[in-house]
């Protein structure tokens, strides 16, 4: 009978052990709803499904792919993201052995001396004087000593699903960094690129300003002999003389905008500063005379910072998950196999192999504020993860939409900028014709030449945004991937 009331008890504190997390374990936050994208981009008729393009056959200039190249392969800031992504998937080789049961070899020898009025010293002299042991069974002199050599396992057995919860976290989590380390090349490519056009842009630039700088050289040279001739003043040459020394200033704060940009161009390909090679000029760079943004929706499939977003946001949740069943209790067991023995010659013995199995069921008590503080964490982290999905998808949609609408804005500014160089080209040709004819004043000649120069930078840094515009769309629309 005493047996039976044993059991009971067992089964009674088994049941309470079992039943006590679901009086206060937290309960799993509501599902919340993601932002749903429009069907089409506002303004935009496109609303078919488009692949992606990867910026191999996006850029028609070899030098600028090679640059790109070179970049891939020695940006630092992309090396990183690679071990980035070997710290993610040693987490995950470390949370998939949580579920395996561990297995130890096992070695040890002690000896302990024992009071001679304690039950284990008066226990071993009792037992040397019984006429039932050999004499290797004899328990050695006080200290005794004891010799284990064997192996030890744990196996913790998943019953809630708290150890497969953390393995998806961390499943969820190389995935994401795999796609942050694409959204990094496409972010990448795109600053390449950036920076090189703006190169190009400059030289046009530098281009522009020393053509015009020998234009007004020649005006100088001109007002000076009509000068001496009594046709012109001092003041005209002054006012010709001041606005080639202001182009010539402009042209040495360009040649420093153009060593600023090799610079942290040779930054991003991981190299110190060194001659960039330039292909193609800046007028003469393709331009698509389409762009397929496609519908919102392949957003969501195409951008990979959406896709890492989206992989966090699993990853947050299965943390909250396995943050809740660690109220729950656990069951443990641990068997061992070994060689035993109090004598060394005798480890090795037939008589001293042993073996064992212990399971255990452990309920967290007293360290529950410790379990509630980790799941309210967790759970504010599944919240921030949940807002930054919605964020990236927003910002995904208005970066396509705003570079949509830039490129069409920017070409018909190009188209005007054509039509006002023409135009103000023919106007410095008529200016010195008046001028030397005598019909038309210096000033004239000065705000003709200075509107020339204007308008024909402006083409270029038109040219320039435009070329950018495209660049955002590529990026906005997930580059390659």
């Amino acid at each position: 009978m005493r047996k039976i009331k044993i059991c009971a008890a067992s089964v009674t504190v088994i049941y309470i052990l079992f039943l006590l997390p679901s009086c206060s374990t937290p309960r799993a936050g509501a599902q919340k709803t993601v932002l749903q994208v429009p069907g089409a981009y506002a303004g935009n008729t496109d609303s078919s499904s488009t692949e992606k393009i990867s910026w191999q056959s996006l850029f028609e200039d070899e030098v600028l792919k090679s640059l790109i190249d070179t970049a891939v392969k020695n940006n630092l800031d992309l090396q990183n993201t690679l071990e980035y992504i070997s710290i993610a998937r040693a987490n995950l080789l470390f949370n998939k052995g949580l579920g395996l049961p561990s297995l130890d070899g096992f070695v040890s020898a002690a000896a302990d001396k024992y009071g001679k009025y304690t039950m284990t010293g008066v226990g071993n002299f009792d037992t040397n004087l019984s006429p039932n042991i050999t004499e290797d069974q004899k328990v050695g002199i006080n200290p005794t000593q004891d010799y284990f050599l064997g192996l030890k396992s744990s196996w913790e057995i998943d019953i809630w699903g708290k150890l497969k919860s953390r393995r998806k976290a961390a499943a969820s989590r190389l995935l994401a960094t795999e796609q942050g380390r694409q959204w990094a090349i496409t972010q990448l490519v795109t600053q390449v690129a950036t920076y090189y056009f703006e190169l190009l842009a400059m030289d046009a630039k530098l281009e522009i300003i020393r053509r015009n700088i020998a234009l007004q050289e020649h005006s100088v040279e001109v007002v000076q002999v009509m000068k001496e001739g009594g046709r012109a003043t001092s003041l005209a040459v002054q006012q010709f003389t001041a606005q080639l020394l202001q182009t010539r200033s402009l042209e040495h704060e360009t040649i420093l905008s153009i060593i600023r940009l090799e610079n942290e161009l040779n930054t991003l390909l991981g190299r110190f500063p060194a001659p960039i090679p330039r292909g193609s000029a800046i007028n003469e760079q393709n331009i698509p005379q389409t762009i397929a943004a496609g519908i919102p929706a392949d957003l969501l499939r195409k951008r990979p910072d959406i896709l890492e977003a989206e992989l966090m946001l699993e990853a947050s949740h299965a943390n909250t998950d396995a943050a809740r069943k660690a109220f729950f209790p656990s069951l443990t067991l641990t068997p061992y196999l070994a060689l035993n023995a109090f004598k060394l010659p005798l480890v090795f013995a037939g008589g001293s192999l042993t073996y064992g199995l212990l399971g255990g069921i452990t309920q967290p008590i007293f360290n529950r504020y410790q379990l509630k503080a980790d799941f309210a964490v967790a759970n504010a982290e599944q919240n921030i993860a949940f807002n930054t999905y919605q964020k990236t998808i927003l910002q995904g949609y208005q970066e396509v939409l705003s570079s949509l609408k830039a490129i069409e804005q920017y070409k018909k500014v190009v188209d005007l900028n054509n039509e006002e160089v023409q135009t103000l080209t023919e106007a410095v040709k008529t200016s010195n014709d008046l001028y030397f004819g005598g019909y038309a004043g210096y000033l004239e000649v000065v705000t003709a030449q200075k509107g020339v120069l204007d308008a024909e930078l402006n083409k270029t840094m038109s040219h320039r945004s435009l070329l950018l515009s495209i660049l955002d769309t590529y990026r906005a629309l997930g580059g390659g991937w």
